[in-house]
């Protein structure tokens, strides 16, 4: 049989031949704590599984990944393991039309975050567990069919160290020495669930009186580390969660299903959040050790509010394969950000989403990977990769552009239809379609050939002609595409036109609401309005497309950047400035050049940030070389002329303070940083708190200004799990040949690392300063990827190959050793190549640009 990997067309045989009545899965995880015994560390696992066979005598398969079975039995006969596991599939023959399976494993403890991942707290000593599965690693934790249409009632049963706590999807109780859990309702298995260990837990509850008089109560929890219980703040957790429940239940009308609401913020954690249902698992990197930005702050409502939604479009509602992940990634994405606006104290969401979340759409549907928005998934590699800029922040924008079409209340309408209609169901994008087709009177089909089935950005870009009294004649918007995906998309837009006050402020005078459809449309209702400073062709940001600018739009930019008002326009104009300057139409230095200038008057803090680290890419990535230096020297100068301008105590004081630490370089910024963090110099209202202290540690490291005795030093000061990671951060970047050398082994060489402290180790050794220290790894890069692919999880693959790419040796020769290895590997994996062509796009990228800025 095949391996771990699982295609669409053995899950669509499976399903057409199964049904399944329910689990009973027993784990015993007395072995998280003590001495191991031998290495992997294992736990025991019992699944009983009732199902269904169609065909009577049919042969199938159920999902295992483990180190050993015990025993297996079938309809009562007992089968050997030998003969029937391997490795990754049990086979099963001769099936009757009713069946229970009953397998004990001994399955492995995870460190890399896939599975049931433990973690020791190098604080105190204490072993935390939790599980993750998306896409497909429940099967490492118990014996399933591991597809998300094969749908099932869950009861779990955990025996755990004495003085530990457990939790599950539903309601759980201890009763001699068991946990037991009450049965789930029907869910997919990869949104089931454990966590267990001493974790930090608060609760609270939420009550609401539904439509027809009954009164829902969801009784609430939240948890945490006891290292991070002192930073936990759980009543802002608990302020927006009971936020969101108002804000869904008002417009989905259907109430919130799975009984509890439980949030475990949980160490080592790949993925942002998982929306598991009644245990929501969230990185533990939202629990903040120090000051931050009320950007963080917005940043984790939208997160909290995004696993929310996914309760409805994920959880009650599921795709039938990963085909159709964006039904409820796209969705979810939309519904962060719109309850966020809606319910929350984050009113200006949407421009974080415009500026943020865009941009990551933007890039990935570029790359040469880029894919409809509904996906060809052909099996669990590829839906592990299209957890990505498509399937979320893509497919969010083309639904906050469908709500334009649609209308909002024919968009929730057929949401709620949706969930009623295959509530614990799972569906096809034709099942949403034909509800939103009902609500809103529109053709569906026509718009999802459009927006859903094709790939690639337009671009969009106003011309302007002037009469002779200085009036607008035409203004058109003109609609391109790339070569590769020549696809010309309907747009709603809103055009608007914006010129100087004499107070000097640059505000919109005029503005029409036009679809654009073909290569040219002109937009008639602006003819004889009064000429403009500045056009937006994507105002209010109501489609999904790379805005461009005439020339005289461009020269204002230039100059007045900062007097545009509106902060959704401000907004939108740096989105385009950077869209150019990554396509190699602005120079790098000049982009540089407006955030030098124009960013210091930045209201908004999270347009601030994401400023702060295009300015940085445009430095490190699109730059001509010879102007590096002088660029890093700039911008370390205006950083640090906008640090000491800034409001002492205020988070743009914060921001600043980061940013100038990430371009520090002259020897004088170095002993500043060492200054403010030895306390012989202060900055009026800066605390350098811990988080902080170790951000000017990085550069101090990397520069060759803070040795291994510093850093253990300053790890006896922060003795945590943060700290560690921190620490290896710090020491993987020093500027040594030996450290590079250890850095590249312990994460290539050896699997001994968790998946934290590999993410850890890898950003470190990647310094933009180091890069002839780094020109050697480019080739041993290409001689290993094939084998670290096939030896490591796949989490641990795309760390390495993403993260090690030698992005840094920006020059023909590297971008020809990518495609020598790309011809020479046509069979490689698919995953593998993918990641290997996109990072190949980024650096083509980075050239173009490079020769752009040199003009």
């Amino acid at each position: 049989m095949p391996g771990e990997n699982l295609s669409r067309d053995e899950a669509r045989e499976r399903a057409a031949l199964l049904s399944v009545d329910g689990y009973d899965v027993s784990l015993d995880v007395r072995s998280a704590v003590g001495e191991g015994g031998g290495e992997p560390r294992t736990f025991r696992s019992v699944t009983t599984l009732r199902f269904r066979c169609a065909e009577p005598g049919a042969s199938s398969f159920a999902d295992l990944i483990a180190p050993s079975v015990t025993a297996v039995s079938l309809n009562g006969r007992d089968l050997d393991p030998s003969e029937v596991f391997d490795g990754s599939r049990v086979l099963l023959e001769d099936l009757a039309a009713d069946n229970e399976l009953v397998v004990d494993a001994q399955c492995a403890y995870s460190r890399t975050g896939e599975g049931l991942h433990r973690f020791v707290d190098p604080e105190d000593g204490e072993v935390y567990l939790y599980t993750q599965y998306e896409p497909a690693d429940s099967r490492r934790v118990f014996a399933n069919f591991e597809q998300p249409d094969l749908k099932a009632p869950f009861r779990f049963e955990v025996r755990a160290p004495e003085g530990w706590t457990v939790w599950s999807n539903g309601a759980g109780e201890l009763t001699d020495g068991v946990w037991r859990f009450a049965e789930t309702k029907p869910i997919s298995t990869y949104i089931t669930c454990v966590v267990a260990g001493p974790y930090h837990y608060v609760t609270d509850s939420y009550e609401r009186v539904l439509a027809d008089g009954t009164r829902l109560e969801i009784p609430l929890g939240a948890m945490c580390r006891k290292g991070l219980a002192p930073h936990f703040d759980a009543d802002d957790v608990f302020l927006v969660t009971k936020q969101g429940l108002d804000f869904f239940h008002e417009h989905f009308d259907y109430p919130y299903p799975f009984g509890k609401y439980d949030q475990a913020f949980v160490p080592e954690y790949n993925l942002g959040a998982m929306e598991n249902p009644g245990l929501v698992t969230f990185r533990e990197e939202y629990i903040f050790r120090g000051k931050v930005t009320r950007a963080s702050y917005e940043a984790r409502a939208n997160v909290i509010l995004h696993e929310m939604a996914h309760m409805w479009f994920g959880d009650l509602v599921t795709m039938e394969w990963w085909d159709d992940l964006w039904l409820k990634e796209s969705f979810a994405d939309f519904m962060g950000t719109f309850a966020n606006v809606g319910a929350t104290r984050f009113k200006d969401a949407w421009i974080t989403f415009a500026n943020r979340r865009k941009a990551w759409a933007y890039r990935a549907d570029q790359l040469p990977s880029t894919h409809p928005i509904t996906a060809d998934i052909r099996d669990l590699e590829d839906a592990k990769l299209n957890f990505d800029g498509i399937t979320y922040a893509k497919g969010a924008s083309v639904l906050k552009q469908l709500v334009a079409y649609a209308g909002q209340d024919a968009f929730l309408e057929g949401a709620r239809r949706y969930f009623k209609r295959h509530a614990y169901g799972n569906t096809r994008l034709g099942d949403l379609l034909a509800v939103l087709e009902e609500t809103s009177g529109r053709d569906m089909a026509a718009w999802a050939r459009s927006w859903l089935q094709t790939a690639g950005v337009n671009s969009l870009t106003p011309q302007v002609l002037l009469s002779a009294d200085g009036r607008i004649d035409e203004l058109a918007v003109v609609q391109e595409a790339a070569e590769s995906h020549p696809e010309l998309r309907p747009h709603r837009v809103a055009v608007g036109l914006y010129r100087r006050t004499p107070e000097g402020a640059v505000e919109r005078y005029a503005r029409a609401e036009a679809d654009v459809d073909g290569p040219r449309t002109v937009v008639a209702e602006l003819a004889g309005a009064e000429a403009p400073e500045l056009v937006l062709v994507n105002d209010d940001d109501l489609t999904y497309c790379k805005s461009r600018f005439d020339e005289m739009s461009l020269v204002t930019l230039r100059e007045h950047l900062g007097a545009v008002t509106d902060p959704l326009a401000h907004a939108l104009c740096w989105s385009a400035l950077w869209n150019m300057t990554r396509d190699a139409l602005l120079p790098a230095r000049d982009f540089v050049d407006l955030v030098l200038r124009f960013a210091g008057r930045e209201s908004d803090i999270g347009v601030l940030q994401m400023l702060h680290a295009w300015a940085n890419t445009a430095l490190v990535h699109y730059a001509a070389p010879q102007w590096r230096e002088t660029g890093g020297r700039l911008l370390a100068e205006g950083a640090l002329r906008e640090l000491r301008a800034a409001g002492p105590g205020s988070e743009q004081q914060l921001a600043w303070a980061r940013f100038f630490a990430s371009v520090a370089s002259g020897e004088g910024d170095l002993a500043l940083l060492r200054s403010l963090l030895d306390g012989t110099e202060k900055i009026d209202g800066l605390d350098v708190d811990q988080e902080l202290r170790w951000a000017f540690l990085e550069p101090l490291a990397a520069h060759g200004a803070a040795d291994e005795r510093m850093l253990a030093g300053e790890l006896a000061r922060d003795d945590t799990a943060s700290g560690k990671r921190h620490q290896v951060r710090c020491l993987a970047a020093r500027p040594s040949a030996a450290v590079k050398a250890q850095a590249w082994a312990q994460v290539v060489e050896s699997d001994a690392l968790s998946n934290a402290l590999v993410e850890a180790t890898i950003a470190g050794f990647a310094q933009s300063s180091q890069r002839e220290l780094l020109a050697p790894y480019a080739q041993k890069y290409f001689a290993v990827i094939e084998r670290v692919w096939a030896e490591r999880s796949i989490q641990i693959g795309m760390d390495v190959v993403r993260g090690l790419f030698p992005s840094l040796q920006d020059s023909q020769g590297t971008l020809d050793a990518t495609d020598a290895w790309l011809a020479a590997h046509e069979d490689a994996a698919p995953a593998l190549r993918r990641l290997v062509l996109e990072a190949r796009d980024d650096l083509a990228r980075a050239l173009r640009a490079q020769a752009c800025d040199a003009g």
